[in-house]
């Protein structure tokens, strides 16, 4: 078993096994566009509950009564009555139907929706969504959905065996629902003179560097008013033109900033260093250790003409090695590729690299916020 020896800063860290790395590259410009976005703009989510017929046997049973209610409740829109207790809905599943409405969808267009069992049907596959409304949060309906499902897979059985890919009590529909109703979204104030950038990461720096990029390019407009919001002006020769103002200005440059950060995955032994993350001067000792056990078998045989039983016994060996111990001095650094380099010199494995950075972190060597997945 490998085990790391110690770690110094000005005295001994005993630290444990660890996990492999990757060092992440240093930051570049981006757009506005990819960092921040228009106060305003937002998709919304829409929920309906619906039918989905045509199923071959592998519907609701009738002890989801909540299905064989909305038959009924369907037939009857129908002008047919039917007795519940005649009812064998194997061939229809209850379902619910979401949707994602997306920012400015007009009436006639058409997105994608996703159909999901919520009684005991074994499979959706090859069944037809009746026509559903879809509402929003605040209760109106947006979208009707309807057509037939695609699960993706499937799910078989015979004779006591299954077989199953996927999930089939779950389909999609592309395009399958119709936009009935349009979301109001300004983005603008009620006399389209100001507009709201939100930050996708709150953060003053980066908050700082696109309120300067933007008066850089059009001059004194806008006003950081707090690490996630930049309050913009638009300027009076774009008041005819507000969608190309908001175009011109998310493609302007920026180098966002973030703080120091050590992401650590220990399920899957992936530690992502960020390009700022700092280390303080730290020795680092490291050896190896194996402890080897070895039974083996004999067989005590009695002499001739004895009162003795022939006996098996086991003998247990021991067997201990311990490499030496390398040492090595991370010098204090600010680029994370000396860190890796050094981590790396000093024999470390990928898996263990995790525990070192932990234990520098409660050194108080390294300066970064270490963040465990």
């Amino acid at each position: 078993m490998r085990k790391l020896i110690a770690m110094f800063l000005v005295a001994m860290l005993a630290v444990g096994m660890a996990i492999p790395a990757i060092a992440a590259p240093a930051q570049v410009s981006t757009r506005i566009k990819d960092v921040a976005k228009v106060q305003g703009v937002r998709s919304n989510q829409l929920v309906g509950y619906g039918l989905v017929v045509g199923l071959a046997g592998t519907g609701d049973s009738d002890k989801s009564t909540f299905t064989v209610q909305s038959i009924v409740n369907m037939l009857k829109t129908f002008g047919v009555m039917i007795n519940t207790s005649q009812l064998k809905p194997k061939n229809i599943a209850a379902v619910m139907v979401t949707a994602t409405l997306p920012p400015f969808a007009k009436s006639g267009d058409a997105v994608d929706i996703t159909v999901s069992s919520m009684g005991d049907a074994k499979s959706l596959q090859g069944g037809t969504l009746l026509q559903t409304p879809l509402r929003a949060a605040n209760g109106q309906v947006y979208a009707v959905g309807q057509g037939p499902l695609s699960t993706g897979g499937f799910a078989v059985g015979a004779g006591g065996a299954s077989q199953q890919k996927n999930f089939p009590t779950v389909g999609n529909i592309p395009s399958g629902a119709m936009v009935e109703r349009e979301v109001p979204m300004p983005f603008t104030d009620k006399n389209n003179e100001k507009l709201t950038l939100t930050l996708n990461r709150p953060d003053f720096t980066t908050a700082s560097r696109i309120s300067e990029a933007i008066d850089q390019r059009f001059g004194q407009i806008t006003t950081a008013k707090d690490p996630g919001t930049v309050l913009v002006n638009i300027p009076y020769y774009y008041s005819d033109n507000i969608v190309g103002f908001v175009a011109s200005m998310e493609e302007l440059a920026i180098t966002p900033d973030s703080v120091a950060r050590v992401v650590i995955n220990e399920r899957t032994g992936t530690v992502v260093i960020g390009s700022n993350v700092a280390i303080d001067e730290v020795a680092v000792a490291q050896g190896g250790l194996t402890i080897k056990i070895g039974r083996t078998t004999d067989v005590s045989q009695p002499p001739s003409f004895s009162d003795g039983r022939t006996v098996v016994t086991t003998e247990t060996t021991v067997e201990a090695k311990e490499e030496p111990a390398g040492l090595i001095v991370l010098p204090a650094s600010a680029n994370v590729g000396d860190v890796v380099a050094a981590l790396n010199a000093v024999g470390a494995t990928p898996r263990d690299i995790i525990s070192i950075l932990q234990a520098i972190k409660a050194a108080g060597a390294l300066h970064a916020e270490l963040q465990i997945m």
